[in-house]
C-alpha cells in the first residue's frame, strides 16, 4: 500500500488500474500530437477553432480505451477479462480527480493547437464492482479561442452571408449551423435571426439544387440535436425506446413562459419540425411531426395552428381552393391533400390536378397522400394495386382522355426516388406518381418514354408493385418495335418473383429476333435479369431442343446472360 497525491491508500490492484487508465489517455494525446493534418484540417474554415470537443475514457480493466467518438458504445458496460478494483464511491470521489489532472496536464501543452476546441469535455465510463459508472471527468473552456470563434462567426455573417451574393461551402454551413445552435456560444438563441440566416444559406445555394440539399442536411442536423438535447429536455424526459427512437414525458412541472411572443426559442422547433417534414425522406418525418405535437403539449397555439392547417409555408390561398366544381385543402404537416369532386366532370380533376402540382413544385412534401370524396371509383385494371384514394383519384382522371397531358406533368413532377405515397403499406407501397404512370403507360405508347424514366428511378429494393405493372404492360402491347425497349426497362427492375407470360408469343421468329437483339444491347448481369421472368431456369434445356434458326437465337440469348 502507498499514498498518491489526492488520494488515500491503494491496493496493488487498483495502482495497476489506475496506471492502466493514464497509458490509454497518454496514448490517445501523444496519436493526436503526432497527426500531420492537424494544421490543415483548422484552414479549411475559419468557422472551425479547434478539431476536438468531447473524448471519452472507457475502462474496462485489460481492455481500457479512449476515443473520440461519442458514437462509441460503452466498452465498460461489456464483459471484462477482470473484476474491476473500483467502487462505485471511489471512482466518483477519487478516480474522477486524479483522472482530471492527468487530462488537464496534457491540454495545458495544447492550448492554442487546432487540435483541441474552444471547449473541451473529457467523459468516463468506468467497471466498477457496482455496475457502469459514467461522468464527466473535466470539462473546460477556453475563453481566448471562445472569443476569437465568436468574432469568426459574427465576421462570416456579416460579409459571407448578409453582403455576399455568391453559393456558400457546406462545410460552412455544418460548422455555422452547429455554432448558432451551442448553449456554449448562444446560452439563449436568437430564433428570428437564427432562422433568418438559416433561409439566407438556402437562398444563397438555391441555384444549386444537390448543394442545397446537403446544406439542408446540415442545417436539420444541427435543428434536430438542439431540439433533442437541448431544447426539448428542459421540459421533458426522454427515454430510448426497443426502436432507438425517443420517448417523451412533460416533466410535471414544465412551464414555456411568453410562449405565443415573437423570437421565442419554440420558434426554432418549429422551424426545425417544417425542414425535416418538407426536406427529410419520408421515413424521417415523423420526427418532424413529433416536434409539433410536444410543442402543442408545452402550449404554443402556433403549433396547435400548424397541426390543424399546415405550416406557415405555404400561403392560405396555396393550400386552400374552393370551385363549385371541387374544394381541394392541403397539409403540409400531415403531408396530406383532401379534394372534395363536387361535380363529376373532367375540369373538376383537371383544377385539383393543378392545385397538387403547384404544391410540389413550391416544396410541398414528396411523400403524401390524398383523401377523396367522390361518387365515383376508378381503379386502374392491375391486380395487387392498394385500392386507396390516392389510386382512385389518379383512376379516374385518366378517365378522361383530355386531362393526359396534365397527367403526365404531374407524373414527372410527381416521380421522386425514396419517396412514396402515403396510403400504400408494405408490399402495396408505391413511388410518387405511380398511378399516373401505369395507366397513361396502358393507355398510349406515346407514354413509354415516360414509363422508362419511371423505372429508371424506381427504388426497387423497396416497391414491389411495378412486377404488376410490367405483367399487364406486357400482355397489352407484347413484343413490337416500339414496346420492345419499355418492357425491357420494365424487367430491369423486376423481381425473381415475377413470371411473365410471353413465351408464346416469342414463338415467333421475327419476334424472337427482336428481342435478342434488344439483349444483346445489355451487360450480362442486366441480360440474366430480363430473362429470368420469362423462362426461368428453362432457357438452356429449350435452346437444345429446338431446331435451327431459332436454337442459334436462344443460345445468343444464354451467350448474352453470360450462360453459353
Amino acid at each position: 500500500m502507498k499514498d498518491v497525491e489526492g488520494w488515500g491508500k491503494m491496493n496493488t490492484l487498483q495502482e495497476e488500474a489506475l496506471e492502466e487508465m493514464r497509458t490509454a489517455i497518454h496514448k490517445w494525446f501523444e496519436e493526436q500530437e503526432k497527426r500531420i493534418d492537424a494544421e490543415e484540417l483548422g484552414k479549411r474554415t475559419t468557422l472551425q477553432i479547434g478539431i476536438f470537443n468531447d473524448v471519452k475514457l472507457d475502462y474496462r480493466p485489460g481492455r481500457t480505451r479512449v476515443d473520440s467518438s461519442k458514437s462509441t458504445g460503452s466498452a465498460a458496460g461489456k464483459k471484462s477479462m477482470k473484476v474491476s478494483p473500483f467502487t462505485r464511491e471511489q471512482v466518483l470521489h477519487e478516480v474522477q480527480p486524479v483522472l482530471a489532472d492527468f487530462v488537464r496536464e496534457r491540454l495545458d501543452k495544447l492550448v492554442t493547437s487546432p487540435l483541441i476546441d474552444y471547449r473541451f469535455s473529457f467523459q468516463g465510463a468506468f467497471a466498477t464492482m457496482d455496475g457502469l459508472v459514467e461522468l464527466t471527468v473535466l470539462e473546460t473552456v477556453y475563453e481566448e479561442k471562445k472569443r476569437q470563434l465568436l468574432e469568426r462567426i459574427q465576421s462570416y455573417i456579416e460579409n459571407i452571408l448578409e453582403k455576399g451574393s455568391n453559393p456558400t461551402k457546406r462545410l460552412e454551413t455544418f460548422f455555422l449551423a452547429r455554432h448558432l445552435l451551442d448553449p456554449h456560444l448562444f446560452p439563449e438563441p436568437d430564433a428570428s435571426r437564427t432562422i433568418a440566416l438559416f433561409d439566407r444559406i438556402q437562398k444563397l445555394n438555391k441555384e444549386q439544387v444537390e448543394a442545397l440539399a446537403e446544406h439542408r442536411r446540415d442545417i436539420i442536423r444541427a435543428l434536430t440535436h438542439w431540439a433533442e438535447n437541448v431544447y426539448l429536455p428542459r421540459y421533458f424526459n426522454i427515454t430510448r425506446n426497443d426502436y432507438r427512437a425517443n420517448e417523451y414525458e412533460i416533466k410535471p412541472d414544465a412551464v414555456l413562459e411568453n410562449k405565443d411572443e415573437p423570437n421565442h426559442p419554440i420558434d426554432l422547433l418549429l422551424y426545425g419540425a417544417v425542414m425535416i417534414i418538407r426536406y427529410e425522406p419520408n421515413f424521417s418525418k415523423f420526427r418532424g411531426q413529433t416536434f409539433l405535437e410536444l410543442a402543442q403539449q408545452l402550449g404554443s397555439g402556433k403549433a396547435t395552428r400548424m397541426l390543424k392547417e399546415g405550416s406557415d409555408s405555404f400561403s392560405h390561398d396555396e393550400v386552400h381552393m374552393r370551385h363549385e366544381l371541387v374544394e381541394c385543402k392541403a397539409n403540409d404537416v400531415f403531408s396530406l391533400f383532401t379534394i372534395v369532386i363536387r361535380k363529376e366532370e373532367a375540369e373538376a380533376y383537371e383544377r385539383a390536378i393543378a392545385f397538387i402540382l403547384s404544391l410540389l413544385r413550391k416544396g410541398f412534401p414528396k411523400s403524401y397522400k390524398i383523401k377523396l370524396k367522390s361518387s365515383v371509383r376508378e381503379y386502374l385494371p392491375i391486380r395487387g394495386l392498394a385500392k386507396s384514394d390516392t389510386h382512385r383519384f389518379f383512376a379516374n382522371a385518366l378517365a378522361y382522355s383530355e386531362l393526359h397531358p396534365l397527367v403526365e406533368e404531374y407524373a414527372r413532377e410527381a416521380m421522386v426516388e425514396f419517396e412514396w405515397y402515403e396510403d400504400g403499406e408494405d408490399e402495396k407501397s408505391v413511388m410518387p406518381g405511380s398511378y399516373a404512370v401505369f395507366g397513361l403507360g396502358l393507355s398510349s405508347e406515346q407514354y413509354f418514354p415516360l414509363v422508362e424514366a419511371y423505372m429508371d428511378l424506381v427504388d426497387d429494393e423497396h416497391q414491389l408493385v411495378h412486377d404488376k405493372f410490367t405483367a399487364v404492360f406486357a400482355d397489352t402491347y407484347g413484343i413490337t418495335e416500339r414496346s420492345t425497349s419499355t418492357l425491357i426497362a420494365c424487367l430491369l427492375r423486376s423481381h425473381d418473383s415475377l413470371k411473365l407470360k410471353i413465351q408464346p408469343e416469342l414463338e415467333n421468329q421475327d419476334k424472337l429476333s427482336l428481342f435478342v437483339k434488344h439483349i444483346e444491347t445489355l451487360s450480362e448481369e442486366e441480360a440474366e435479369r430480363v430473362l429470368y421472368p420469362i423462362w426461368r431456369e428453362k432457357l438452356a434445356a429449350l435452346a437444345r431442343k429446338a431446331q435451327e434458326p431459332r436454337k442459334e437465337l436462344l443460345l445468343r440469348l444464354l451467350k448474352a446472360a453470360g450462360q453459353a
